[in-house]
């Protein structure tokens, strides 16, 4: 019907391509944007990455038995039990039909796969070796979810007991000591010292907690924001290096050891390999530490150090005058 509003949703990159596909189906776009993100959907991504594995181990199993990537990720796109992550497979699967390559149609969803998950299936593309490093990438997800898991599992008993232990200090402070302040004041006589600071402290916790509360909260925000800045990431992690230097030291190069082993076994060269498998290290100590090492793989002077170089020399065999070349 002409001159009648309609509203719908339309898939396209960007607004500007939305509104291409529309006038080309000729309509007149009055608004176009893009739907904002619902708590489900952000759920969903979430749920989405758990699904990462999943999808590696399947396509694994399916390039392997030679079944084409189009007709893999197609099989993928039906038996998909995730609503989002059989969308994305289908997004996926367009791309490539429309010209793209497996690694940029990967690209294009950073939320659910990794740079250096990319990175890998690229060059596994330009090595012709894609279902070996779907194989590899297999492995190290497992690897990386079951040191998750431990990792989990061992802080959550020391985080229990603080939380535990920051909420019993604030209810005795707050409703256990006055108390007792009362029954202090009806015996008479005089306290000590540190009971005296004690209940000033608890009456006065109990007075002003919302200044408290309130400065805890802005003090948060603004280490939140300070951490985000390179330079107090760098410091704070030179701090954690501090506190927990051997532990997080070891957490740090598993991780690098892993994934450059991954890197490197699936046929990344290696100066590439050390910057992608840069990217899983959390600390920026350590991260600066893997920068000196490229910049040391590139100088011609680091590969020379391994040994003295070779002279190469000519030795004819003695002449009829029994003179030697050498």
């Amino acid at each position: 019907m002409q001159g009648a509003i309609v509203e719908g949703l339309i898939e396209a990159n960007d607004e500007k391509s939305a509104i291409e596909r529309l006038k080309n189906t000729g309509y007149i776009p009055l608004n176009v944007a893009a739907p904002r993100e619902s708590l489900n959907k952000k759920i969903s991504l979430r749920s989405s990455k758990g699904d990462l594995l999943t999808f590696t181990t399947e396509l694994s199993v399916l390039l392997a038995a030679g079944l084409p990537l189009d007709r893999g990720l197609n099989i993928l796109a039906e038996i998909s039990e995730s609503e989002e992550m059989k969308n994305i497979v289908n997004s996926i699967l367009k791309s490539i039909r429309e010209g793209s390559s497996f690694s940029d149609a990967l690209a294009k969803h950073p939320k659910v796969f990794p740079k250096l998950y990319v990175n890998m299936i690229r060059a596994g593309e330009a090595g012709g070796v894609l279902d070996v490093v779907l194989d590899k990438l297999n492995e190290f997800l497992e690897s990386s979810k079951a040191l998750k898991e431990h990792i989990f599992s061992v802080m959550i008993y020391p985080t229990i007991l603080i939380l535990t232990g920051g909420a019993s200090i604030i209810v005795l402070l707050t409703f256990v000591l006055p108390k007792f302040s009362v029954i202090f004041a009806e015996l008479g006589g005089s306290l000590p010292l540190p009971t005296k600071i004690l209940l000033t402290f608890s009456n006065g916790l109990k007075a002003y907690w919302w200044i408290v509360a309130l400065g805890t909260f802005t003090g948060w925000l603004a280490f939140r924001n300070y951490i985000r800045s390179d330079t107090g990431r760098y410091q704070w992690d030179s701090f954690k290096l501090m506190l927990m230097g051997d532990i997080i030291k070891k957490l740090e190069t598993a991780r690098f050891c892993r994934t450059l082993g991954t890197l490197l076994k699936s046929g990344v060269p290696l100066l590439q390999a050390l910057h992608n498998a840069k990217d899983v290290i959390n600390n920026q100590v350590i991260a600066s530490s893997i920068d000196a090492v490229s910049s040391g793989a590139k100088r011609p002077s680091s590969t020379a150090s391994a040994g003295p170089p070779l002279a190469l020399s000519r030795r004819r065999s003695p002449d009829r005058r029994g003179g030697v070349d050498a």
